[in-house]
């Protein structure tokens, strides 16, 4: 997994890159967490993830209650079919937000 962040007024957007999945997911997580320290609000830019586990959901849940618990947002950008298709499966699409 590979990111590039970008600081813009009020939020912080990453570009996330590659496959987040159990080897990743720690990695991903510390990424999503330490970024609202950064920035309340933070955009996910997943146009170049190709595969998200369980593991990797569970860090965006993680990022989410921080964006609550900071009064910011989590929002996740560019979802590629085949992960949004895994985000509606396991009902996170009505969690997150996601456009």
């Amino acid at each position: 997994m590979n990111y590039e962040e970008i600081l813009m007024e009020g939020m912080l957007q990453l570009n996330i890159e590659g496959k987040i999945d159990a080897l990743t997911s720690d990695e991903f997580q510390t990424l999503v967490l330490r970024s609202f320290m950064k920035s309340n609000n933070v955009i996910l830019n997943m146009e170049k993830v190709k595969y998200m586990s369980s593991a990797g959901l569970r860090a965006l849940v993680l990022g989410q209650k921080t964006a609550q618990s900071k009064g910011g947002k989590l929002i996740i950008i560019n979802l590629q079919d085949q992960v949004r298709d895994t985000f509606v499966v396991t009902g996170f699409d009505g969690i997150l937000d996601i456009r």
